[in-house]
């Protein structure tokens, strides 16, 4: 399988005008004569988009072409005012890149053929009713809206791979700021080309197109029927035809659309409109100044320097906000994988049933590790910083000024909990018989009465130690 990414960028304005590209405007309300391709009305490209263009050939490990040409892709399609898409061809901006993904333990190189920058179509709304049966309405602001294309080589083994590689190419955008990744909106989709070969062949099959992929399951159903359905064909003695096919999400299966073209079949032609376009060595150092650390590089430093298992660095890279709490937690209370646990369960939790982004959370790193600090020193329980980090994610309280006003300091004075545990054991004998003669599972009984009469602030490791000397008297 070869993956064809269509990437929204995040400017402000469109490709070759200055309209605004801002999602969920009243149709039609973001378009002027260029962008509508009117007689007269001519392109002036955007250099935001070309900053953007370098900084993902660069994370990709491409090669920046320093002269490429934007290209005229001519065909009809009522969402297409011009009746062509500016696009780049033959010479687009970055080829022979890569990217990286960790299959199980191992790293797998999955190859880039190309990134080029073109402009997006607008949409087709279709509506049905009763009184005027079915049509179709057309939005243009999405009309020259800019989209960096992102095609890779028929790397890709499995329907799992093509969903690493994808989630993965998701982060990077986002790390660079350059694409919020947004699948409900289209900000990022993809196309799939599939074809299978018989064992021992060299030659890949005709391949099938499947367009128009919008969520990360989807892409996963429909490469697992389409690899089935050209496998079962062959086998029956039939021959896979180039098409282009869609998916249908209610039954899971593909269909074809149209008979699949060939470049020849879209007439290209140099833009007559736009110079050819010029990259100098400076533009590019200047954009390689802005790269961050990408996803793979933070996975493995984080694995290095913190000694996290993958599990944990695959979650927290995948959000660069997220990656930040973290070290940010951990400059203050330097235990990784006791940050990490609590990151990865009650943070993502509550951030998830909140809606909100680790760079927003109420519970800040300093909070977090605050809270960290008082378990630690045993000034409360686990159970107790479990039971407040609700409150404290919704209010962005101090965990210390939290536990003073709700009295909730942990009991490790060892009389007071003594005379609790007499008390529990003196009124329980029949559980005391049955744990001396070897049923020692009780112990989490007399544990919870203990606490129960504690209010939960009893030390347990004290408590425990207290309650087995008593029971093993």
């Amino acid at each position: 399988m070869g993956l064809e990414v269509h990437a929204h960028l995040l400017t402000n304005s469109k490709l070759f005008c200055g309209c605004s590209t801002k999602f969920g405007a009243e149709p039609n309300s973001h378009t002027c004569p260029t962008c509508m391709g009117l007689p007269g009305a001519l392109p002036v490209l955007n250099r935001k988009v070309v900053d953007f263009a370098i900084k993902l050939g660069l994370a990709l490990h491409c090669d920046i072409n320093r002269r490429s040409i934007f290209a005229r892709k001519n065909y009809f399609y009522p969402d297409l005012p011009k009746g062509y898409q500016i696009s780049q061809y033959e010479e687009p901006i970055c080829e022979n890149g890569y990217l990286d993904v960790f299959m199980g333990d191992t790293k797998k190189r999955i190859r880039v053929k190309r990134v080029h920058m073109e402009e997006d179509a607008g949409k087709l709304v279709h509506e049905s009713t009763i009184e005027t049966s079915s049509y179709s309405m057309v939005d243009y602001n999405r009309s020259s809206v800019p989209l960096l294309e992102i095609v890779s080589e028929p790397d890709i083994r499995t329907p799992e791979e093509a969903i690493l590689y994808l989630k993965i190419l998701r982060d990077v955008l986002i790390y660079l700021e350059i694409c919020d990744g947004n699948m409900e909106e289209g900000s990022f989709r993809c196309d799939a080309n599939v074809s299978v070969r018989r064992k021992g062949e060299a030659i890949l099959g005709t391949r099938a197109e499947l367009k128009n992929l919008n969520s990360f399951r989807s892409i996963e159903r429909s490469l697992d029927y389409e690899i089935t359905r050209q496998i079962e064909l062959i086998k029956k003695g039939g021959e896979v035809v180039q098409e282009t096919r869609l998916f249908n999400v209610d039954e899971g299966i593909t269909y074809s659309m149209r008979g699949k073209e060939e470049a020849h079949d879209y007439r290209y032609f140099p833009e007559p409109d736009l110079l050819p376009l010029v990259v100098d060595d400076g533009w590019i150092a200047d954009v390689r100044k802005t790269l961050p650390e990408l996803p793979i590089e933070k996975m493995e430093r984080f694995m290095n320097e913190y000694g996290l298992p993958k599990y944990d660095v695959e979650i927290l890279s995948s959000d660069k906000g997220l990656a930040g709490y973290f070290e940010e937690t951990v400059k203050i209370f330097p235990e990784p994988k006791t940050v990490s646990n609590w990151i990865m369960t009650e943070l993502l939790r509550e951030l998830k049933d909140g809606n909100v982004s680790p760079k927003d959370s109420p519970l800040s790193p300093a909070h977090l590790a605050e809270l960290l600090a008082l378990i630690k020193d045993g000034t409360i329980s686990i159970k107790i910083g479990k039971e407040i980090f609700p409150e404290l994610c919704k209010s962005g309280a101090s965990p210390k000024r939290l536990v003073a006003d709700k009295g909730l300091v942990q009991i490790s004075d060892e009389t007071a909990i003594t005379s609790i545990v007499e008390a529990v054991i003196a009124r329980s004998p029949k559980e005391v018989a049955e744990f001396k003669a070897g049923k020692e599972k009780l112990l989490g009984f007399f544990v919870g009465q203990v606490m129960k009469e504690m209010k939960g602030k009893a030390n347990p490791k004290l408590l425990n130690e207290l309650l087995l000397k008593r029971l093993k008297d």
